[in-house]
């Protein structure tokens, strides 16, 4: 059986992937579902200070102090950021890096620039001068694509257990130390797995690093572990068995 360690994305914390763990506990792996520095219970640490580098060493130490080997690293959007950097600086420990909904960005490029000017502008005036990054509305009407999929309870408990999230984890870039590099696979829900597909052969700067990688489908919005756990632990599963 397989070590999974879940990372969420932005606002979310290790609760998120409660119906997805408890699946994946069922068919006999061990799980780690993280809450990562600032966010959620772990909201009271939130600071300027923290950032990716926090984020990534939440990881590291997790692995490190459980003594994890052959970890399936599992990076849900904006999780998909510390998780690339744990991933190279410890490619010994980890069997395998999923990204969902997410990819390696190039070294040097944050979370922030994938982002274009426009939609840059808007979330600096929801910032302002605060160091967090306010989670959004949670109203499908404002983002059908991505909240696709996600009942009344799941909506519900988004407005209520979202928090901001640390906004160093967005803004800072990704560093990489050229380590060796591991197994990927991507879980695409937003948009057809063909589209990525295309993009990593044309080489497009955010989907070159999964070149190699498996590509999975699973339609739904950008939260799949609230839209469709059982779908997407299958496939988890389904990746770690190889």
């Amino acid at each position: 059986m397989a070590t999974f360690v879940l990372v969420p994305g932005f606002w979310l914390g290790g609760w998120a992937w409660r119906e997805v763990t408890a699946d994946l506990r069922g068919r006999g792996h061990d799980v780690y579902a993280v809450t990562l520095t600032g966010v959620a219970d772990r909201a009271h640490l939130a600071g300027p200070e923290v950032g990716l580098e926090t984020h990534t060493r939440d990881l590291t130490a997790l692995i490190e102090a459980e003594e994890l080997r052959d970890v399936v690293l599992v990076g849900h959007s904006g999780g998909g950021m510390p998780v690339t950097q744990a991933a190279d600086r410890m490619p010994d420990r980890i069997a395998r890096v999923v990204y969902v909904e997410s990819g390696p960005l190039p070294d040097g490029v944050s979370q922030f620039d994938a982002n274009p000017p426009e939609e840059q502008e808007r979330l600096r005036a929801r910032i302002g001068d605060g160091h967090l990054l306010p989670p959004p509305a949670w109203e499908p009407a404002e983002d059908p694509q991505n909240l696709a999929g996600l009942d009344d309870a799941a909506l519900t408990l988004l407005r209520r257990r979202s928090t901001g999230h640390p906004l160093g984890a967005a803004t800072d870039p990704v560093r990489r130390t050229g380590g060796r590099p591991v197994p990927t696979a991507l879980v695409a829900c937003t948009f057809p797995v063909e589209v990525a597909a295309a993009m990593i052969a044309e080489g497009h700067p955010f989907f070159a690093g999964l070149a190699g990688a498996e590509l999975h489908g699973l339609p739904t919005g950008h939260w799949p572990m609230l839209s469709e756990p059982k779908a997407l632990a299958d496939l988890l599963d389904t990746i770690a068995r190889g």
